[in-house]
């Protein structure tokens, strides 16, 4: 039985969030009363604020994308769970700019929930509010999951895109309608060889045996729908591209942002591995690696495992990825 370092597993939020904005205090402020961040520094040509959030245990997910280039606030819940639809709200009055908010949202039932619970409330209010809803995660494409595919890795990609063209005065209808465009053309896959660890009870979220991996995993430690045997790395992640490749239809001469991520106990040692393994077969295949990022930006606690992102980039998209951020996480 493992343990965290916390006070109690009811204080490990508030704790976190009280210190990630003392250690961040140049980049955003945490409002005591409802539990959202708000960036300090946000370019004067928006005509809409961009919010997102989700549950705590993703880190650097959301907080960490606060700041100029991304995200006016965001949003946390606790471990694994929805933000409040009222924490929601408020920080959506903070974030609305003259043309309104826009929600950046992954596709789970409780964020759909409490995200859509809050854009009435600010419809009552007159304040303009669309939603883009993230949907990357390729393991739950199937007409069999009512919701859809789930939401993952593709979300960072998607709200630097979506920041950068922000600070361009880009109306609420407009960003709407590019970050549904970037989201159809992003997938993601994740597998794992040990789940996260549960802070309520110390004990791993699911079992495998040593020569098992879980293909599909999801970042908040649901069993994939297969179960496969492990073996070497150059298969694995061959078999994972060329799922990807096949979904995005990227063919020779396409050009894509690969996002190689840790989902929070496996090194960096591994990730470039994985990062070298993608890299070559997209070489073999003529697909232009045109961007890349490799490290852990959507992790799921201590889970041992990985995802790989791949979004479709045109020019505007690259451009988008190129201009200047600076947030806790990202920075250049």
């Amino acid at each position: 039985m493992a343990s965290y370092f916390e006070n109690s597993s009811d204080s490990l939020v508030p704790d976190a969030l009280k210190g990630f904005a003392r250690a961040h205090a140049d980049l955003l402020t945490l409002d005591p009363d409802h539990g959202f961040l708000l960036t300090r520094d946000s370019a004067p040509a928006r005509r809409v604020g961009l919010l997102s959030g989700g549950g705590s245990g993703h880190e650097p997910l959301h907080a960490g994308y606060v700041g100029r280039g991304m995200l006016d606030v965001a949003c946390p819940g606790l471990v694994f769970a929805s933000p409040h639809n009222r924490q929601v709200y408020e920080g959506s009055l903070a974030a609305a700019r003259s043309d309104g908010v826009l929600h950046i949202v992954k596709n789970y039932t409780g964020d759909r929930i409490n995200f859509g619970i809050a854009a009435e409330r600010l419809a009552r209010r007159g304040v303009p509010c669309a939603r883009v809803l993230i949907d990357d995660d390729l393991a739950t494409e199937s007409e069999e999951i009512m919701s859809g595919r789930r939401g993952t890795g593709g979300t960072v990609l998607i709200e630097k895109a979506l920041g950068a063209a922000a600070d361009t005065g880009l109306g609420l209808a407009e960003l709407q309608e590019l970050g549904t465009r970037l989201a159809a053309n992003c997938r993601t896959l994740a597998v794992a060889s040990a789940a996260h660890t549960a802070p309520t009870t110390g004990r791993p979220a699911f079992q495998l045996d040593p020569e098992e991996l879980e293909y599909g995993v999801g970042i908040h430690g649901e069993r994939a729908r297969k179960t496969i045997v492990r073996g070497p790395l150059g298969p694995l992640v061959e078999r994972m591209t060329l799922a990807l490749l096949d979904a995005l239809a990227l063919a020779p001469g396409s050009r894509a942002i690969a996002l190689v991520n840790g989902l929070g106990a496996v090194t960096p040692l591994e990730l470039y591995a994985v990062h070298a393994e993608l890299a070559g077969l997209l070489d073999d295949r003529g697909v232009d690696l045109a961007r890349a990022l490799v490290g852990e930006y959507v992790t799921a606690l201590d889970m041992r495992g990985f995802s790989i992102t791949l979004l479709a980039a045109d020019q505007q998209t690259l451009s988008l990825y190129d201009a200047p951020v600076r947030t806790a996480a990202l920075r250049w």
